[in-house]
């Protein structure tokens, strides 16, 4: 058995429930079955909340600041999607012929949607509680990771817009301040009709802060429910 199998069978879910969990809005579209968009929408909420309880809990000395950026990153879709990449899941999605066709079954925001789908399952056949526990199994690592480290602000921001819009991030300078040897750059990011500023010692520091401000104004529920899977 496969670690994608085992993963499934331990989630305990009725047959058609898991089925519609794994069901890709084209295969639906052929088939006549449900998609996985309403549990998708669904899993997104619990998820958020489960990975808020856990990092309440986990961590009583962090600002809730800090607390609402390492959510961010952990729940974000490249994350989701490596943590779904990881388990194998893209084999058991259900896609139709065409999406098949053009490997939609490794694409990060269809892996990430079926990962959500599963946790609103999860919460619908066995509660809250149940689906918390499937969070912090998933992302145990990725919380630990993100609260000790500073993320790579600009890897996460570039793989997010190429899955998004389809190419890369673009920064720029737009100012330089200060003396010599305490120059302050500015630089602004952008991406699709998005961008945002960051300031820092240096270009790289400045771009790093730029493309944390943009990662996180992308990755909020609004801006996530607009993209397409």
């Amino acid at each position: 058995m496969s670690r994608a199998e085992r993963f499934l069978s331990s989630l305990r879910l009725p047959q058609e429930l898991l089925r519609e969990a794994l069901t890709h809005a084209s295969y639906a579209n052929e088939s006549g079955l449900p998609s996985n968009e309403r549990l998708e929408f669904l899993g997104d909420a619990v998820l958020s909340l489960a990975v808020t309880d856990i990092l309440f809990r986990k961590f009583p000395e962090r600002e809730e600041g800090e607390l609402t950026k390492i959510r961010a990153v952990v729940v974000s879709r490249p994350v989701l999607a490596e943590v779904a990449h990881k388990l194998g899941l893209g084999r058991f999605l259900l896609l139709g012929r065409g999406a098949e066709e053009a490997g939609a079954g490794a694409r990060p925001s269809v892996l990430a949607a079926a990962l959500e789908a599963l946790v609103g399952a999860v919460f619908l056949a066995h509660g809250f509680a149940a689906a918390r526990e499937l969070a912090e199994e998933l992302l145990a690592e990725e919380i630990a990771r993100y609260a000790q480290e500073i993320p790579d602000y600009k890897s996460l921001l570039q793989e997010l817009v190429q899955e998004r819009f389809g190419g890369l991030p673009e920064y720029r300078v737009v100012a330089e301040d200060g003396p010599e040897h305490k120059k302050v750059f500015t630089v602004e990011v952008a991406a699709g009709d998005r961008s945002a500023l960051g300031r820092g010692r240096s270009k790289k520091e400045a771009e790093q802060a730029a493309a944390k401000r943009l990662y996180l104004s992308l990755t909020t529920p609004e801006t996530m429910g607009s993209s397409g899977a």
